[in-house]
């Protein structure tokens, strides 16, 4: 049988007055010498409100998990899943490739869904240390997977593109549960299911 669970996008994030923020993206952009008075600019801070409207928007969805009918023990991986997020430091994006593998227990999941999960995290201000681990983390407690393996790559606009300018660097983290962490045969792998 069918099972879902509604996950709903972050809470603080709910609340939004469009208006306002036009407003005070005009203001800031004025503060730094940028005029939005001009033909070329004038819906720019319209544009930039609706942009970061987008970043930090994750629609709710079902998670949609069925009965492991068929007993299926191995390692499931879905690679290569988009990361589109905020630094909350600079509020500047980062981008990247999210890997999450799962050891079935009693349910599987509809694998769309696990895709879903990053982009609920992903949708707010983050740090990609926090958002490997809420991502494991609620797959343990909504799956009840036997082991759960998540791997972000990303690249970081406040690491290239200000301070450093260090262009081309990428950030790998991972959280690994249950018998991904436990069992070093699984954990590895894992890690060569992900590789490229």
């Amino acid at each position: 049988m069918e099972s879902r669970l509604v996950a709903v996008a972050d809470p603080d994030l709910l609340y939004r007055d469009e208006e306002a923020a036009v407003d005070h993206a005009r203001r800031f952009l004025n503060a730094l010498g940028v005029r939005c008075d001009v033909p070329e600019t004038v819906d720019t801070p319209r544009r930039m409100a609706e942009a970061y409207r987008d970043m930090l928007s994750s629609p709710d969805f079902d998670l949609t998990t069925f009965p492991n009918a068929e007993g299926y023990d191995e390692l499931v991986i879905v690679r290569d899943i988009p990361v589109r997020s905020i630094c909350e430091h600079h509020i500047l994006p980062f981008t990247g490739i999210a890997h999450i593998g799962y050891l079935p227990g009693d349910r599987i999941l509809g694998l769309s869904k696990l895709a879903r999960v990053v982009e609920m995290f992903a949708r707010r201000p983050q740090v990609q240390e926090r958002l490997t681990v809420q991502i494991a983390d609620w797959l343990v407690a909504n799956l009840a997977p036997r082991g759960i393996g998540v791997v972000i790559e990303a690249q970081h606009l406040c690491m290239t593109m200000r301070g450093v300018k260090a262009t081309g660097t990428s950030t790998s983290t991972s959280a690994l549960r249950g018998l991904l962490l436990e069992n070093p045969q699984s954990r590895a792998e894992f890690l060569v299911g992900i590789e490229r």
